[in-house]
């Protein structure tokens, strides 16, 4: 097996400057959902089998301590943008929290000037309107879903994992099969229309996140084994998601592309529910182990060993400058990049996470601060507590008491970086932009409406941030679900109001050409039913 040493003496020859990199590689990134380190027969898992993606990691460098965000938008904004999250505008995963700003610079928008192909399948979860869309931020080819997942209000009603509704370069499909097939389908199509020049895939799957819809083929093996249904479903989902990534093996190996491709694989957190992850502490949404460190692996048979393993402390941050150095193409200049390549030799450092509900952070809440022996975490009490990782993987032993002086440290370190990452855009939202030439009409969904009571209950209420590029007629249409007695509806946008009386069983009231003013704006619409009001569940803003 090769080590450490070897595997960055072999990688350490590539450089920044193109010139010293005459054979750029292909990059594919496979990156899951809510697949934990422990959901992978390589890291012991005692049911599970997963021989392809095993193969990635077997075959390639395997990092055993690699960490990302404790949920799924802020750990895809910082690989994207090499860029602690709340940098970028990210802070959760919903209610308007999970928008990165549009100035971020992502890997495609690097790799594209580059000469290189870029495209997206599958989960993008960092905006769904213009300006925000991955096709906005360096994508040449886009077949995504909306919001956070399939089966959630930022798509249609009734949708689910088998013929799901997608968006194909910003215009509504109907996908046919299975979500994971299809996207794994359309990757290795843009494989094939591209292989005669350098491509960027970014293959990110929904699967095994909630909700646990998949073939009863994949499930049956592990029923059977005697598993509980819940576990035996999320088990079939990576099944065929592993199964796909052999698919995807052989494809490159019969364009002959393989030896010349990086392809690197991740998980975006750890696991939603309790089952095997390997001893660690914690699940998906907490600071602990369980909840940060995720598979990673990498594999480039033209540059480097197979079998090595690498025990460095690294994180999602780390991916963008890594790929960029492998690339030979230079980092994004004028702004802070958090991570560090991991092709060149390991430089002391702290990583630092933090995740909870909110429009911003909130100090030592639900947070982490991660060297290489010594973890700090800051619990939703905000209290601190101290794990030496090195003799307590499991973080079972709060030495926070016992060792004053590393605490106090570890908290002042957390205290530079809390003040520093609030520098960049502060945490006001990113604005949809409505009425611009690039998407028109806007369809704006719960996904991404904000306020005290906004929701995805039946019975939420939210607003929008918007910004009008330009003033003029429009047509705005409220969806709902059918209302069960006569009701009122209104639309707001700044100091503008408009009303529409609502007959039961309506699904929709449509104000046509309203003279909206341009500029920024919140934007609202709503059912008043009594003294009960609700918010429209989707708006659709067309501009004549």
């Amino acid at each position: 097996m090769a080590t450490r040493r070897q595997f960055i003496a072999a990688a350490g020859a590539s450089s920044c400057m193109p010139a010293a990199l005459p054979k750029p590689p292909n990059v594919i990134v496979l990156i899951t959902d809510d697949q934990g380190y422990g959901d992978l027969s390589l890291h012991g898992n005692p049911n599970l089998k997963t021989p392809h993606l095993d193969r990635i990691g077997t075959e390639g460098i395997q990092f055993t301590r690699f960490h990302a965000s404790p949920v799924c938008s802020p750990t895809r904004s910082s690989l994207m943008t090499g860029r602690y999250n709340y940098r970028t505008g990210v802070v959760d995963t919903y209610l308007g929290r999970s928008l990165m700003h549009a100035d971020e610079v992502t890997l495609a928008e690097c790799l594209a000037p580059a000469g290189y192909r870029t495209g997206i399948f599958g989960k993008w979860h960092l905006g769904d309107n213009y300006p925000l869309r991955a096709m906005d931020q360096g994508f040449q080819e886009a077949l995504t879903l909306r919001g956070g997942g399939l089966a959630q209000p930022s798509s249609p009603p009734g949708a689910g994992y088998f013929d799901p509704p997608l968006e194909h370069n910003g215009r509504p499909v109907k996908g046919r099969g299975y979500c994971t097939d299809i996207f794994f389908d359309a990757a290795m199509e843009f494989i094939s229309a591209n292989r005669g020049s350098p491509f960027f895939t970014y293959l990110a799957t929904n699967a095994p996140h909630d909700p646990l819809q998949v073939d009863g083929k994949w499930v049956e093996p592990y029923r059977a084994a005697g598993l509980d249904e819940r576990t035996a479903k999320v088990y079939g989902m990576i099944a065929n998601l592993d199964h796909n990534t052999g698919r995807l093996l052989d494809h490159l190996r019969r364009l002959d592309l393989e030896r010349d491709t990086l392809l690197v694989f991740l998980g975006d957190n750890g696991p939603a529910f309790a089952r095997y992850n390997a001893g660690m502490r914690g699940l998906k949404g907490t600071t602990y182990e369980g909840g940060l460190r995720v598979p990673c692996f990498m594999r480039w048979p033209a540059r480097w060993p197979a079998g090595a393993t690498d025990h460095r402390t690294a994180a999602h941050i780390d991916l963008l400058p890594t790929i960029l150095d492998a690339c030979g193409v230079r980092l994004p200049p004028g702004r802070t990049i958090d991570g560090r390549s991991l092709l060149r030799k390991p430089v002391q450092r702290n990583l630092f996470f933090q995740w909870h509900r909110g429009d911003s952070p909130e100090p030592m809440r639900n947070c982490a601060v991660l060297g290489r022996r010594w973890k700090l975490v800051g619990s939703a009490s905000r209290q601190a507590e101290l794990y030496d990782l090195q003799s307590d993987p499991a973080e079972k032993n709060n030495l926070a008491e016992s060792r004053p002086g590393v605490t106090a440290s570890l908290r002042r370190a957390y205290d530079r970086w809390f003040a520093d990452i609030a520098r960049d855009h502060g945490y006001a939202p990113p604005r949809i932009f409505i009425g611009a030439p690039r998407e028109n009409p806007v369809l704006l969904t719960r996904q991404d409406w904000r306020g005290p009571a906004a929701s995805w209950d039946a019975a939420g209420l939210g607003h929008y941030e918007v910004d009008v590029r330009a003033s003029g007629q429009y047509t705005v249409t409220l969806r709902f679900p059918a209302v069960p007695a006569d009701a009122g509806a209104e639309f707001r946008l700044g100091a503008l109001t408009a009303r529409s009386p609502v007959k039961q069983g309506d699904t929709q009231v449509v104000f046509a050409r309203l003279a909206l003013p341009a500029g920024p704006a919140r934007l609202e619409g709503c059912l008043i039913r009594g003294q009960s009001v609700s918010g429209a569940h989707y708006i659709e803003v067309d501009r004549h």
